[in-house]
Order: structure tokens, then sequence, then C-alpha cells
């Protein structure tokens, strides 16, 4: 799976939103993972003219087969979709796979041209966010870091919600595009500022599903009717998307619900390394993150991160 990985929602959106007449731009996606395919789709559905490329065959054919005909042009390698585009788009894995689709031999940025526009959607280092842009300003391209949140739920109705990083003038080029699959767009500073305001979202997500699993296993302990705890309990000041979206499916021992303790692990990784480098403390993040270690030690780590449950006894009922 490639970044992105299906975040948990935080928008709360259900429905698709309206969307803003287009002025149609060639438009170059590089990732069509569970996130980047579902955003591609919107790309074309808007009117957009979509070049595509991945670097698994495998998935590239997939997604051609699952979306016939939406793909104008199937390139060879990043350089080769970026080939006249206005707009490209990364979505991949980590900082190396960006790195190498944006500034490697085949990258991006050997020939995107003046004037076009950059987004990345990956979840990556702050520091990478910040190298692209440097590299982005030298070549007079704009350039967006957009980490995403809102889950594959919200990249299939296209209510993502986009931190963005970068210039004003590069976040109002990408804005058009960008309307095409999310449903709120938040300019929250300069560049790398996307991914550390992604960082803190992780922060508060991990907090959260750690809080909820003791929660779960309290109650069942105490052989009280969940679902009343549920009725009980969400409607206060401990509801949270986690409580609403995943008491239950704890209780029943279910965790497939898309975004990996794997992912989660990589993404509370960057927050602890920034963490470092701006002398914060960030106890409880790393707490967790030892406690989503023995999932993974345990062969959970493609589960969801709700499966942090599994580290704690669950009491018989009577």
């Amino acid at each position: 799976m490639s970044d992105a990985h299906a975040e948990e929602p935080q928008t709360g959106a259900e429905t698709t939103p309206e969307r803003p007449p287009v002025d149609p731009r060639k438009v170059s996606f590089i990732g069509l993972g569970v996130m980047g395919g579902e955003i591609a789709r919107h790309i074309a559905e808007a009117g957009h003219e979509l070049t595509i490329y991945n670097r698994s065959p495998d998935r590239l054919k997939r997604w051609q087969e699952e979306n016939p005909g939406l793909a104008s042009r199937v390139a060879a390698n990043p350089a080769h979709a970026a080939l006249d585009a206005d707009v490209v788009i990364t979505c991949v894995g980590n900082d190396d796979d960006l790195a190498d689709v944006v500034l490697g031999p085949n990258g991006a940025f050997r020939t995107m041209r003046k004037g076009s526009t950059f987004i990345d959607h990956t979840t990556v280092s702050a520091r990478i966010a910040r190298q692209i842009s440097v590299e982005a300003r030298d070549l007079q391209i704009q350039c967006v870091d957009a980490p995403m949140t809102g889950s594959q739920i919200g990249a299939e109705q296209g209510t993502l919600t986009l931190m963005c990083g970068g210039r004003d003038a590069a976040i109002e080029a990408a804005r058009p595009v960008m309307e095409a699959y999310s449903s709120r767009i938040v300019h929250v500073g300069k560049a790398g500022a996307g991914q550390t305001a992604k960082m803190a979202c992780q922060i508060c997500i991990a907090g959260n599903i750690a809080a909820l699993a003791e929660a779960v296993r309290f109650a069942q302990a105490s052989h009280l009717d969940m679902d009343k705890v549920y009725e009980a309990i969400s409607g206060g000041a401990a509801q949270s998307w986690q409580m609403d979206n995943r008491w239950s499916s704890m209780d029943a021992d279910e965790f497939d619900f898309g975004f990996a303790i794997d992912w989660m692990r990589k993404d509370l990784g960057l927050s602890l390394e920034e963490g470092r480098g701006l002398g914060v403390s960030l106890p409880v993040a790393g707490l967790v993150d030892q406690f989503f270690a023995e999932i993974q030690a345990m062969g959970g780590g493609r589960l969801d991160t709700s499966a942090i449950v599994k580290r704690l006894p669950r009491k018989s009922r009577p």
C-alpha cells in the first residue's frame, strides 16, 4: 500500500461536496495506491486531462481496468509523466520513494516546466518537504506539501482534508485541482508545515485510540452492556471519531479497516524525530508507539490501529 495509507477520518464528511466549475488542466499523477488511485479518479472525473504513473505495473493495470478510459496517457517513468504537465501530484510511500520519483534520474523535476505546480500528498518528513521546496524554487516550480487525513472513505468520496505547506501563490495554483477530491484545504504555513501539522494529527490519533482500547477492555471486564456504555459516554466530552467508529468493532475483535499499524508507526516515527529536533518531549506518543510495536511483534502490523486493543487481555464474560 502506498501513502497513501488510508488515514482515519477527521472531518466527519459523508457526502460528496459541491464542486466549483473546472478550468481543465493537464495533471500527472504518480502513485496509484489506496488513496492515490481514488484521488486520480476524481481528478479525471472533474474534467482534467490525466496522465498516470505507478512503480508497480500490476497496480497500474488494475487501476486502468477499474477506471477504463479515464487516463489520457500512461507514462513510462515520473519524468515522462511530468512532460508538458500543468500540475504533477505524488502520493507514494516514504522519504526515499518521494526523493526517487521527484529528484531521481528519472524524477519529475527533470522535465517539469517553469511555472508548473507540484503537489505532494505523501506523509513524509518535514526535512524532505523543505528540500523539495528549495529544489522547486530554483526551477521556478510552485510547490505544495499537502499530507491528508480523511481515510480511504474520504478518498473515495472526495472529502479529504489537506494540510498544506508552501507559498500563498503555490497554494492558490494547486487549489483548483485539489478541490476535485477534498472538502477542506487548510494553508498551515511555509514549506514543510503541512507535514508537521500531519504529525500533530497522528499524535492525537495515537493517544486517542490507545485510551479507547483501555476503555473498551475496562467496560468488558465490568460485564457492562457495551452498546449502552457507548450510548452513555459518546454524547459527552469522551466522544471522538475513534469512539464512534471503533468502539463496536474493538468489542467484536474486528480490525480490518484500512489504516495499518505499520503505517502509524512510520508516522509516529516522523513525529518523534521531529520532536527531538525541536526539543519537544512526546512521552505519550512514544509510549503508544511501543504499544503498536507489540502488535507488530504479534504479526498484526497490517491490522488497523484499533488492533492496539489486542495487547490488553480480554476478560471472559460470566
